[in-house]
């Protein structure tokens, strides 16, 4: 395995509590939008507002308390729409409703005034009883929803998914058609960007009742409230073709220039590429040798994420090899992260400190990030690994051992799996590592069955906080999906969301010691952090990239000739 190591093609930023956006260098930014969402008097918009981009993945649900994964929040951002919407400059501002809530000093209550003037895309009137209902059917129990979690902060939220209070108990209430109650359990400093988010938008109850099982299925079985509607999509995990078409009922959609986006799911990079110079697509995802090739292209855009890739270890079961520390600090040392950010993908993603991104959040007390602060000791050192592997397989009482990294079945994915085999097996002398690259759909299915050896996925921000990534592996989260389990971590996690959470200085040791100790325990093995490289024609002008939540909104984008 080669080690030497090369510049980075680029830096990975992220953003700081307030997401402020990012500029600068050949490559255009994400975190704002490359241009204003309006056309300058220069500008002369295209007859033809029809967007084409491709994919790596299906969309495994368009069900907005299933989804968990990018491809589908995307989608479900830009056909739906919560009481705020994240904009152009990266805050939470008013969509659904009028105007900011009203928030009680303890911060527990919230008043929300609706605007009368948002429709679904059948005429009918949004209502405060459809976020009402939209969120008593993600918390209830039988809807399986992996993100009820992040409504346990409303009032018996958590009692709720337990399956010990009734739906009906949870703290949201009407109190008019346009008037919404909140009331939390616990302040949380994040909770603006939380009624932008997925999970926390209304939906419609007549219409989940009439489809029972297959609400959603296709597009054509729900109805929307966002500034465009699904189309022509019919097969969750399977569809490789949908379209975003523009909402003629949504309330601002005199702001809304695109009449369509084309949606199509091509895995290979480099068929994608084809497309895109052959003009038959308008925007695409390098892999990091085609985003090496096109450093200096006015067209590539370096997107940054609020995100961390990272493998899993199954720990599920107490005889299982992954629970010896000594074999899990063995295989993190032995990846060469730098090498494998710089020299294989190559675009822009950059080697994990520790769980938190870089840039996602900063000290109340001196500004200094987080990830810097937490100082976790993840770096390649050959040394130290054939250490922890000669102690490991004498704890276990075996000479060899195999392993299986289960992972998505894109290019870039697949990259860094052939690289993880070749790390392991040349720094780890015995060991056998078999790869299993599987549609994405599947991937997640096994995830979240315990259905895997080591599994490589990772997380993006659902807001821009420390918490978006520590709560995960707290002891019996669902994207806890190796059953990471830590008294001490599971204490700092809970005491920055209770005991410490109105005290910014507490919160943040709370934080910092949980990152400390998941990366001491190497609980789960850290590996990047991520970005992606686009190709997006210069035609196309306002797409805004959010590096956390969900991240592409097409809202303000428009095309010129």
């Amino acid at each position: 395995m080669k080690t030497k190591k090369m510049l980075y093609v680029g830096l990975l930023s992220t953003v700081v509590l307030g997401l402020a956006a990012c500029g600068g260098g050949d490559k255009k930014d994400a975190g704002s939008s490359e241009s204003s969402s309006k056309a300058t008097s220069e500008e002369t918009l295209d007859e033809k507002q029809v967007f084409t981009v491709n994919v790596l993945q299906e969309m495994p649900t368009a069900d907005l308390s299933l989804n968990t994964d990018v491809i589908g929040s995307v989608a479900l951002n830009n056909v739906y729409e919560g009481i705020y919407r994240l904009g152009e400059s990266q805050e939470p501002e008013p969509a659904g409703a009028t105007e900011k809530a009203e928030v009680s000093e303890d911060g527990l209550t919230y008043k929300v005034k609706l605007r009368e003037d948002a429709k679904w895309s059948d005429g009918k009137p949004v209502t405060a009883k459809d976020y009402v209902y939209g969120w008593q059917r993600t918390v209830d129990p039988e809807t399986a929803s992996e993100y009820a979690y992040l409504h346990e902060i409303v009032k018996n939220g958590a009692a709720i998914t337990a399956g010990e209070k009734p739906v009906e108990e949870l703290g949201i209430k009407a109190v008019s058609d346009y008037e919404l109650e909140i009331t939390l359990e616990k302040a949380a400093p994040y909770f603006d960007y939380l009624l932008a988010f997925t999970t926390f938008m209304p939906q419609r109850q007549d219409i989940v009742e009439k489809y029972g099982k297959e609400y959603t299925t296709s597009s054509e079985k729900a109805v929307y409230n966002g500034p465009f509607t699904l189309a022509n999509f019919d097969g969750p995990g399977t569809d490789t073709e949908w379209s975003y078409v523009k909402n003629p009922e949504y309330w601002d959609k005199d702001t809304v220039k695109l009449d369509e986006i084309k949606v199509s799911v091509v895995k290979e990079a480099s068929t994608s590429l084809n497309l895109y110079d052959d003009g038959q697509v308008e925007e695409i995802q390098l892999s990091g040798e085609l985003a090496q090739q096109k450093a200096g292209d006015p067209e590539l855009h370096i997107e940054k994420k609020a995100s961390a890739r990272y493998l899993e270890l199954n720990q599920r079961e107490k005889d299982s090899q992954f629970n010896n520390k000594d074999l899990r600090k063995a295989i993190s040392y032995a990846i060469d992260r730098e090498a494998l950010a710089n020299q294989i993908l190559a675009d822009g993603s950059v080697p994990a400190k520790g769980l938190v991104p870089t840039d996602l959040a900063h000290s109340p007390k001196d500004k200094k990030d987080f990830s810097e602060e937490a100082g976790g000791d993840v770096a390649y050192d050959s040394k130290k690994a054939k250490e922890h592997w000669e102690k490991a397989k004498k704890d276990l009482g075996k000479d060899k051992i195999e392993v299986d990294i289960l992972a998505s079945d894109n290019d870039s994915t697949k990259k860094v799996l052939e690289f993880l085999q070749g790390s392991l097996e040349e720094e780890l002398p015995g060991i056998k590592v078999n790869l299993s690259p599987v549609p994405f759909s599947v991937r997640l299915d096994r995830s979240n069955k315990g259905d895997f050896s080591m599994v490589y996925g990772g997380w993006i921000a659902d807001y821009p906080d420390p918490s978006s990534f520590l709560d995960l592996f707290e002891t019996g989260n669902s994207y806890n999906r190796g059953h990471y389990s830590s008294p001490e971590y599971d204490k700092n996690v809970k005491e920055a969301s209770t005991t410490n959470v109105n005290d910014p200085e507490k919160r943040w040791e709370n934080m910092i010691a949980a990152e400390k100790q998941i990366v001491e325990d190497t609980g789960i093995i850290n590996i990047l952090q991520e970005a992606e490289a686009h190709l997006r024609s210069d035609k196309v002008k306002g797409v805004v990239a959010h590096p956390a939540g969900a991240m592409y909104d097409y809202k303000w984008a428009y095309k010129v000739k």
